[in-house]
């Protein structure tokens, strides 16, 4: 679109500085809210040239250099129609641009090998925000060399048009178009030219350069599961950097500087922040650890963050809003930005370190070409200031994958086994997601490298000295069986279920000896149902109360195998032996921290009474504990993640006392064993005793009270298992009767 028109007289460039800026020189006082203009030179020619207003040049005068002049057919003196020129930033900007070079004065030519991407790098640095015409020459100087470049192709881009499908509009052929920090540019050694070019952006096709490199492809760089994740981080931190920076400039719009990644570890923090520098044109990644930051001498840790941006400073005050992208990768970011004042010493070192990267990142100077991603286990210890907005404002948790994304990793580490015929035919990948639930990335990694050294170890001949069956490599194939063995042998999931300690509460199963064993069961499966289905109780908790003996542990370790949840958990006091008050309080809230990273979660808090170190002699118990417990049985789990509980005790009243009992949804009693039919029931199952000796129990335990928890009931059957036969039965009618569980 244009203005109205004024007259202007023809001059050259007052300085040389001016003539390799490529612009046409006002004075400040003419068209100076415009960035291009438009410049008959004949009632049927004219040309667009980018504004660049100075006070060396005097009012209605406007000056070209020599390349421009030669160009134009401008002659010094003329008087020239001039007019402000707008670009239609939605179909205008240059997507992808062919440039002739050589050297601008044939005498200093030579053969150097000149970079061409790292040439198209300053190209865009220098004339970003460029109107640019095809045949248009331009000076460039490049590493010192004075170069010649002229405009040979122009491919648009048509934002009006963009496929929702692609990041990219539609291009298409052009005359003239404004250059922007994500055009393509492509160099061609001009003819006859000396200039030996080297680098992708030589010698092909121009294509529209997007902020996100068109050939990423997550699996191609090992990432899986993380699909909604990185939807996320796109929308947030990189949709607004491919728009032309005037769009972003009409939305008054700021570019996101900060992200923060933070989850379990080896769920794939430090592997997509490593790749993002592979998914996006932008300068090559500065990639930190956290601890490398910190120095023995006093301000050297400062002055490493101020070098780590130093390079984007400059490039921002030298090339403005046509800087490229810096990425500033932090892993493990937590050592050095802990909270202010939380950490002991009087250097103060972490404080200084940490207002030095918030006066990088958002301070009176604020730099708008860097992108700074950080990676943690631990965002609670991290200075709430870093994560607000204009820092790290874009937090992402890195979660563990489910099902899916379990699968999509699988896929990923085998991918070459398949190619080459190494995986059996009877490898189930699906099969496989189902049984690795809570797996992080990194074990599943380790699950296919530990089926791989099981294939392997099948080949390898046990004699004197270590051989490989080289007759049958070529057949070596990684098989179905090859992975369960990893499974469970050498492959565990740091926030899986405590499989092994739940088989051992049950390792003499649950006999079902009568209906307060059913109603136990039954009230267990409605809390689960109640757990997975409901929108409403994230938080679901069952307390078990019942004498000692009476098998609430075993009972709260069926139900738990039956719910069948990713994260299963023990939380018991002979896991804590030793622990003070405090490191008790933290062992217990990592357990409850654990469970919140899975979508589904179960905590067994098994004899609580001696968690809380509870007597009855004074009596003492842990208040510190105790308080502890009581804000974690209320406290729901984050948005979307499900929690069930379920809690043991044999001080029912003890609890109540606590204030602790309410904290439960639901109090369920079991019973000890206390008729003779449910006796009479344990001991048919048994196979200790005969017909005979049963029959006879039957007979002299009828209409007999009877207490007894079914633990020592089913210790008292093994004692009995190593008597005489023929003695057994009265035996253990007399044991029962000392142990005061059975009238006289």
């Amino acid at each position: 679109m244009a203005s109205q028109k004024m007259s202007m007289k023809a001059v050259k460039c007052p300085s040389d500085d001016l003539s390799l800026t490529n612009a046409a020189i006002v004075n400040t006082a003419d068209f100076k809210d415009a960035s291009h203009i438009e410049v008959s030179v004949t009632p049927h020619i004219s040309y667009i040239f980018t504004v660049l207003p100075h006070t060396a040049i005097g009012p209605g005068k406007v000056a070209f250099n020599a390349v421009h002049r030669k160009w134009g057919s401008i002659v010094i003196g003329s008087e020239l129609s001039v007019r402000k020129f707008h670009f239609n930033n939605k179909n205008q900007c240059i997507g992808a641009i062919v440039l002739e070079i050589d050297y601008l004065n044939k005498k200093h030519a030579n053969s150097d090998t000149l970079d061409s991407d790292k040439m198209a790098a300053e190209f865009l640095m220098s004339f970003g925000n460029f109107g640019l015409a095809v045949g248009e020459p331009l000076v460039f100087k490049y590493e010192n060399r004075m170069l010649v470049v002229n405009v040979q192709d122009i491919d648009v881009v048509d934002y009006t048009t963009t496929d929702r499908d692609k990041i990219t509009g539609k291009t298409k052929k052009a005359q003239i178009g404004l250059l922007t920090p994500n055009s393509a540019v492509m160099f061609e050694k001009a003819e006859g030219s000396q200039i030996n070019l080297s680098g992708k952006s030589k010698g092909k096709t121009a294509q529209h350069q997007s902020i996100i490199n068109p050939d990423w492809d997550f699996n191609k760089m090992g990432i899986g599961g993380l699909d909604k994740e990185f939807s996320a981080i796109f929308r947030r931190a990189f949709a607004s950097r491919v728009f032309p920076p005037e769009i972003v400039e009409q939305l008054g719009m700021k570019h996101v500087r900060g992200i923060l990644l933070f989850g379990p570890p080896g769920t794939g923090k430090t592997l997509m922040a490593r790749q993002i520098g592979k998914m996006l044109n932008a300068r090559e990644p500065k990639i930190v650890n956290g601890p490398q930051v910190l120095d023995k001498y006093v301000g050297e840790s400062e002055a490493n963050v101020r070098r780590l941006f130093a390079e984007a400073e400059e490039e921002e005050k030298r090339c403005g809003k046509n800087s490229g992208l810096h990425i500033i990768i932090f892993d493990e970011i937590d050592a050095i930005c802990k909270a202010r004042g939380s950490v002991a010493g009087s250097s103060a070192v972490h404080d200084t370190v940490v207002n030095q990267l918030l006066a990088k990142l958002d301070g009176v100077e604020q730099l708008n070409n860097i992108l700074v991603i950080g990676m943690t286990n631990r965002k609670d210890m991290i200075d709430e200031a870093l994560m607000r907005p204009g820092r790290l404002e874009v937090q992402m948790e890195i979660g563990l994958p489910d099902e899916k994304g379990r699968a999509q990793i699988l896929n990923i580490h085998t991918e070459t086994m398949r190619e080459n015929s190494k995986l059996n035919d009877d490898v189930d990948l699906a099969e496989l997601a189902g049984l690795t639930k809570n797996f992080s990335g990194a074990e599943i990694e380790g699950l296919v490298r530990a089926a791989q050294s099981t294939a392997m170890n099948r080949l390898i001949k046990a004699t004197s000295t270590v051989e490989v069956d080289t007759s049958a490599v070529e057949k070596l194939s990684v098989t179905r069986k090859d992975f369960m063995h990893a499974l469970q042998n050498d492959v565990k999931s740091a926030f899986g279920s405590s499989k092994e300690q739940i088989d051992e509460l049950l390792i003499n199963g649950i006999l079902s000896w009568g209906e307060p064993v059913k109603r136990v069961l039954e009230d267990g499966d409605l809390v689960v149902a109640q757990a997975k289905s409901s929108d409403r109780t994230p938080l679901v908790s069952m307390l078990l109360e019942g004498t000692p003996g009476a098998g609430k542990t075993a009972l709260a370790a069926k139900i738990a195998r039956l719910a069948d949840f990713p994260f299963t958990k023990l939380c018991s006091p002979s896991n804590m032996i030793g622990f003070t008050e405090s490191a008790k309080c933290q062992a217990i809230k990592k357990i409850f921290d654990d469970a919140y990273k899975s979508p589904l979660s179960c905590i067994i808090i098994d004899d609580i009474e001696r968690l809380l170190d509870y007597v009855p002699i004074g009596p003492r118990f842990s208040n510190l504990v105790l308080q502890a417990l009581l804000v974690l049985l209320k406290k729901p789990p984050p948005l979307g993640r499900k929690l069930l509980v379920i809690g043991t005790t044999s001080r029912k009243d003890v609890l109540m006392e606590m204030e602790m009992l309410s904290a439960f949804n639901t109090v369920v009693h079991v019973s000890s064993i206390s008729t003779s039919e449910q006796l009479i029931t344990i001991l048919d199952s048994s196979d200790v005793f005969t017909k005979a000796d049963i029959d006879k129990l039957q007979r002299k335990t009828a209409g007999k009270r009877i207490f007894i928890g079914i633990k020592k009931l089913l210790v008292i059957v093994e004692m009995a298992r190593q008597m005489d036969e023929d003695h057994r039965a009265a035996k253990f009618q007399m044991i029962l009767e000392d142990e005061g569980a059975l009238d006289m």
